[in-house]
């Protein structure tokens, strides 16, 4: 399942609070094609009732199917630039 760091869980956490005012929503990560190669991400007030939810440190993270199988053995991470602008990168769980 997929992981997110400390860094992550706080800024999904912080723009899903900021942009609907909810602290049960979250961002929705869905594939833009069928190899999953390409995601889209965007603030959710809930999962669509196929999504996986994954959730962090208070943070949730709503994946659709595909997104859901290729994001399986991955870890979300985030930061913000000095401009604000907030950057979200996927690198590979460290094995157990």
């Amino acid at each position: 399942m997929l992981t997110l760091t400390e860094n992550a869980s706080t800024i999904v956490k912080t723009i899903a609070a900021q942009s609907t005012g909810d602290d049960d929503a979250g961002l929705r990560i869905s594939s833009q094609t069928s190899d999953a190669g390409d995601f889209a991400v965007d603030v959710a007030a809930a999962p669509e009732s196929t999504d996986q939810v994954v959730e962090s440190g208070g943070a949730r993270v709503f994946l659709e199917e595909t997104a859901a199988a290729a994001l399986d053995d991955k870890i979300l991470d985030a930061d913000v630039n000095e401009q604000g602008a907030v950057r979200f990168s996927i690198g590979n769980q460290q094995p157990a």
